[in-house]
């Protein structure tokens, strides 16, 4: 009597042996003449296993080692049509797929519903030790009755319900493989990199769900998540649940100029920066146009003067006095309000924090000083706040309906992020929050502003109700800002 073919997990493979009659199955095999048996990538699991039984072909599973758990929640809620709908969606395509909504808008309630509706055993992916630590608690709050671990910062739990960092769980990915039916990655776009990618590769779990903001990707490798994890299944923007599940906002634009002497400067840094990109025949432009200036610039003299001149232009645009007046403005024009301010270097901080006795919050403040400021912003005791990055994910912030963006990168998703810690709606059934976002005319800023917010060049700017321009000349009338004629060549710095 002919064996029954078995399937076992194997380092992140499965081995099916003795080869079964039929043919589908084969599209997914690879012979391993090390051991003389046909080896099948992991994440192939949910096709293989659905192939063989629509071709009527009995095996014996050994691979899976995931469990079937009951999970009840404790603490239950209406959930937002939002939520109902991105499940729904989810649900109808088998339960694979990434869901794409705004920071604030109910990602982790939704992945509890999911978890429900699969009742499986869950590992649960996160980038930071801060996120794990506040999934743990609510997932904590919401099953009491079933055992929930932590893997990451010290611990290594095997457990049914299992947060993880994105770190350790690709450490251990061949170990984690067949222990999990519901893989859920928080924050995905983290997902499609060489390190990471294995906790999707390596893993039999025929169900999963990405969640995240903006899954795209500057390397473009966010089309693997379609791999990885399945089709983008939902999509809401921030303006699409503005006063539904997120508070009303508005986005206001500030621009300011550079004074006399700075703006003497600012145009003296840009020549010679532009001088050598001609001469070099470098188009800033692009990535690649940027990386050839990195490049040049440790080649020569000239290059090495270039490279200074566009740092200290940028610092300049970025830190002029005329920010920094607008800044103390608006602190005045919103106090009492809770008020974040964001900035892209820690110099900026620490000189906000110095001048305007505001706690600082940067990559090299400590833990437990960290918690007690977070802690003392909840509870009103501070109401401003002045950091870098370290807001942007990952960190559990506590309600503010005032945002100021002092300057920042191009990235359309660190704007996202920082005009979702404003959106939460709070205790405040009617809270109108507000994201300024100050930028010096005239400089290589306005393109990063442009770039974040998603803006072409070649497109006339929008006219929308959520964004208003404001043009602030210190010394002058108010007047309406025109837009500004691109510099030559344009300005790229990731």
């Amino acid at each position: 009597m002919p064996r029954i073919p078995q399937l076992t997990y194997d380092r992140g493979t499965l081995i099916l042996h003795p080869p079964p009659k039929g043919k589908a199955w084969i599209e997914f095999a690879t012979w391993d003449d090390r051991i003389e048996k046909f080896r099948i990538p992991a994440y192939h699991y949910r096709e293989l296993i659905l192939t063989l039984r629509s071709e009527g072909i009995a095996i014996e599973d050994k691979s899976r080692k995931y469990s079937e758990i009951n999970l009840t929640a404790h603490t239950q809620m209406e959930p937002y049509p939002h939520q109902s709908q991105a499940l729904a969606a989810w649900q109808r395509v088998g339960k694979q797929g990434v869901v794409v909504l705004p920071t604030a808008a109910g990602k982790t309630y939704l992945a509890q519903l999911a978890m429900q509706a699969t009742n499986r055993s869950t590992l649960i992916v996160v980038p930071t030790l801060d996120l794990m630590h506040q999934w743990y608690a609510h997932l904590l709050a919401a099953f009491p009755d079933v055992e929930i671990g932590l893997l990451g910062g010290g611990s290594r739990d095997r457990t049914a319900i299992l947060v993880a960092t994105y770190d350790s769980a690709a450490i251990q990915a061949e170990a984690l493989g067949n222990l999990y039916g519901l893989l859920i990655f928080d924050e995905c776009h983290h997902l499609p990199t060489d390190f990471f990618r294995v906790i999707a590769e390596y893993a039999i779990a025929p169900y999963r769900l990405g969640l995240t903001a903006t899954p795209e990707r500057s390397d473009g490798k966010h089309a693997d998540l379609e791999l990885l994890i399945g089709e983008e299944v939902y999509r809401k923007s921030a303006e699409e649940l503005s006063g539904q599940a997120l508070a009303e906002h508005k986005i206001v634009q500030i621009k300011v100029s550079l004074s006399a002497q700075e703006r003497d400067r600012y145009d003296a840094l840009i020549k010679t920066r532009n001088q050598f990109l001609k001469e070099a025949k470098i188009s800033l432009g692009s990535l690649e146009g940027w990386q050839r200036f990195v490049q040049a610039s440790a080649r020569s003299q000239a290059g090495r003067r270039a490279m200074l001149a566009h740092r200290e232009s940028k610092e300049l645009s970025l830190g002029t006095e005329a920010k920094l007046r607008v800044l103390a403005d608006l602190l005045a024009q919103h106090f009492p309000e809770r008020i974040l301010i964001f900035t892209n270097d820690n110099a900026t901080v620490y000189r906000i924090s110095k001048d305007l006795l505001i706690p600082a919050l940067t990559h090299q403040t400590p833990v437990k000083e960290r918690h007690e400021i977070l802690t003392y912003f909840r509870e009103g005791k501070y109401k401003t706040l002045v950091t870098s990055h370290v807001l942007n994910e990952g960190v559990d912030v506590p309600d503010a309906r005032i945002a100021i963006l002092l300057s920042g990168t191009g990235s359309a998703r660190e704007y996202i992020q920082r005009l979702g810690r404003v959106l939460r709606r709070g205790s405040e059934a009617n809270k109108q929050a507000i994201l300024y976002e100050v930028v010096t005319e005239d400089t290589s800023e306005e393109r990063t502003s442009e770039r974040r917010r998603g803006i072409e060049r070649s497109r006339p700017e929008p006219q929308s109700d959520k964004v208003i321009q404001i043009g602030i000349h210190y010394g002058k009338d108010m007047q309406k800002t025109q837009p500004i004629a691109a510099e030559e060549p344009r300005d790229y710095t990731p």
